[in-house]
């Protein structure tokens, strides 16, 4: 069955940070967004792996998930 998750990047110093909105776990970094993105996809890859192995529930993406941005003056 074919599942979309939704990843959310971060720029860092040694490049980028990814995490998974659905299964916040699931963190990866690389010297790239493109290294992120791959690493994050075997990343997520594995840990279905080992929770098929260990019986756990697979945490489900969200069909209807919307994404905002919100902004606030705090200064």
């Amino acid at each position: 069955m074919l599942c979309n998750y939704t990843a959310k990047y971060l720029k860092i110093s040694s490049g980028y940070m990814g995490q998974l909105v659905e299964w916040p776990e699931i963190v990866t970094e690389g010297k790239n967004l493109e290294e992120c993105r791959e690493m994050l996809r075997d990343a997520l890859n594995e840990m279905i792996i080992a929770y098929h192995q260990q019986g756990k529930e697979i945490p489900i993406f969200y069909k209807n998930l919307l994404l905002d941005l919100t902004s606030i003056n705090h200064g």
